[in-house]
């Protein structure tokens, strides 16, 4: 996904002088070539991501389109009084990049994970919070929020990520993407694990189980129509490199009140308890397409049982 971003930042700034690239001492062997072009709108700040995001608030401020680059909770976490106080309160065009989103650094501990960023942003004022499936949707998203007025996070996997769609891709804020159609559930998907949603609807077909697939990289705004019309599946399914607060908190109070199973699979609370790589913390977590099945047919057990 980062290649992506930064072939389509670098395909962007070659057409628009505004956008800029700030990174925190990181991307070697990625930002090189964004430095190369454009080297007058490249500034590494160095280990310091507070001063750089106040730096990009005052590039904002001077009519820029300040893209910030950073490790996933690095640019967040560390600058959460910045992002509030400097970049959202004044509604700046400031758009936040993180790459290694959810389990990607597991190897590195927890220091080094993204599973609270969603939570975080989706709490401030006028961010625009973006979660891409796959290079297709990386490429579409940056693309959106460099057009798009006000604040912005777009969190990105790293690097090897599976393609999931062919061809063009028709992406627009606030929607969502269907990748599957079905009629039996709705299995909904933020992220990087968007092919654990598409190999468990595989499964699922091979049951005789039809699951409709919606990729859902926009979490503010959400597709709120697309979630009401999942309902008419009766199930709903949920997948997240993510604690609480994020994509399956987002479609909960969306369905608040409503008569239907949802599962929202995502991070427990004990996850800093445990470290591995991203595939094995996966399947610690339950985040893996057999899981994902098993919690569509206890959901079609549960409607059977209740009519």
């Amino acid at each position: 996904m980062r290649n992506a971003f930064i072939k389509s930042l670098s395909e962007l700034a070659e057409a628009d002088d505004r956008i800029w690239l700030l990174t925190g001492d990181l991307g070697y062997t990625v930002l090189e070539d964004f430095a190369e072009q454009f080297p007058e709108r490249f500034v590494n700040a160095g280990v310091a991501e507070q001063n750089m995001m106040g730096v990009a608030a005052g590039l904002a401020l001077a009519g820029k389109i300040p893209f910030v680059y950073s490790i996933a909770n690095f640019p967040i976490m560390r600058c959460m009084e910045q992002i509030r106080n400097d970049v959202c309160y004044h509604n700046l065009s400031v758009k936040i990049v993180t790459v290694g989103s959810g389990l990607t650094y597991a190897a590195y501990g927890y220091t080094h994970l993204g599973v609270e960023d969603l939570s975080a942003m989706r709490a401030l004022p006028n961010m625009k919070i973006v979660s891409p499936g796959d290079p297709i949707e990386a490429d579409a998203a940056t693309r959106a929020l460099a057009s798009e007025p006000g604040p912005g996070f777009l969190r990105l996997g790293r690097a090897g990520e599976a393609v999931v769609h062919q061809g063009s891709l028709n992406f627009k804020l606030g929607k969502a993407i269907t990748l599957r159609e079905g009629d039996d559930c709705t299995i909904i998907s933020t992220g990087s694990v968007l092919t654990v949603a598409a190999d468990a609807a595989k499964i699922l077909a091979d049951k005789g189980i039809h699951a409709r697939v919606l990729s859902m990289p926009s979490i503010v705004p959400l597709d709120v129509d697309a979630v009401h019309a999942a309902l008419k599946t009766g199930i709903i399914v949920s997948i997240e490199e993510h604690g609480i607060g994020g994509l399956g908190s987002a479609i909960s109070e969306v369905l608040a009140g409503k008569a239907v199973h949802f599962v929202p699979m995502r991070m427990p609370s004990d996850a800093p308890r445990h470290a591995g790589n991203q595939s094995t913390l996966r399947a610690r977590f339950g985040l893996t397409a057999e899981k994902l099945v098993e919690a569509v047919l206890s959901g079609s057990i549960a409607s059977q049982e209740a009519s």
